[in-house]
Order: structure tokens, then C-alpha cells, then sequence
């Protein structure tokens, strides 16, 4: 008998399949060490627009946020700083990332974050069929609806890139 692949289960997908959310999963190679974004959608096939990064921001004392934008765009953090109702951030440094989220560099998810940080989407995945998200291991993207992200982690739809 045939041994079945078992299905990947990240503190994301957990949460989603709890929720009741629809989701498709997506595995990239990751040997090639090419984890950023813009080789992520092009190892998977996807339009740029499509395949968002999650950006992980702070201001004063330990007060995180987190935002969503396509992998190949760049938050704006005066925008982003609006848009959290701050005056200032400025992104989470990169050695605290896995102690603040539970994630590492290349699989951080908006999804399952060891808190519930205030979550932006920017405004441009409101037009998308569908947007594709880290899944919260690296090597594996999760895609669905924006609305869906949205009332998973509590986001709300912001303009927060450069222009």
C-alpha cells in the first residue's frame, strides 16, 4: 500500500482550516537559497501583484505592526506609520524576527504569529481573485481571497507603498 504525503500543517494553515477558510497551498524549491519574493512568484508561476510579502514594522517600545504588499513594491513607512495611527516606524529588525512572530526570514506569515499584531493589506490586493501569502514555512505560499486574509488576522485595506 501506498504510503499518502502528509498534508503540511504550519501554526497558518492550522488556523485557517479552523476558521473554515479556503485555501490552495503552493511549494517552491528552496535549495537555490533564492527566498525573496519576486523568485518566490517566479518559481510558483504567479503574477507579481498576485504574491505579497509580509513586512514586520515597529515604533517605541515593542509595538509591533505588520503589513502585507506585493513582493515586488516597497512599503512606505511614512504611509505605513498613517495607516497604523503612529507617528513613526521603522522595520522590525531582522535578529528579533523569529523571537517577535515564531517565523523566520522567508516564511514569516501574517497568518499564526505567536501574538495578533494590527495587520495592514495594501489597498491594491482589494482588486485581486486572489493573493498568495507565505504559509509560514519557507518553500511553502498559501493563496486565497483577500477578504478572507483579511478577517483572519483582523486587516484592514491601506495605500502603504512607495510611489
Amino acid at each position: 500500500m501506498a504510503k499518502q504525503q502528509k498534508k503540511v500543517k504550519t501554526n497558518a494553515v492550522r488556523i485557517l482550516d479552523g476558521e473554515g477558510i479556503p485555501y490552495e497551498l503552493k511549494t517552491y524549491e528552496v535549495n537555490d537559497g533564492l527566498l525573496d519574493g519576486v523568485s518566490v512568484a517566479d518559481k510558483t508561476g504567479q503574477e507579481m501583484e498576485t504574491v505579497f510579502k509580509t513586512l514586520v514594522t515597529i515604533t517605541g517600545p515593542q509595538e509591533l505592526f505588520v503589513f502585507l504588499v506585493p513582493v515586488a513594491k516597497e512599503l512606505d513607512l511614512k504611509k505605513a506609520a498613517r495607516a497604523a495611527g503612529v507617528k513613526k516606524l521603522e522595520m522590525l529588525p531582522l535578529k528579533e524576527l523569529t523571537k517577535e512572530t515564531g517565523y523566520m526570514r522567508g516564511g514569516c506569515s501574517a497568518v499564526g504569529m505567536k501574538k495578533k499584531y494590527p495587520t495592514f493589506i495594501d489597498q491594491s490586493a482589494e482588486k485581486l481573485d486572489y493573493m498568495i501569502v507565505s504559509a509560514g514555512k519557507i518553500g511553502l505560499q498559501m493563496k486565497l481571497l483577500p477578504e478572507h486574509l483579511a478577517q483572519v488576522t483582523d486587516a484592514t485595506f491601506h495605500d502603504v507603498l512607495k510611489e
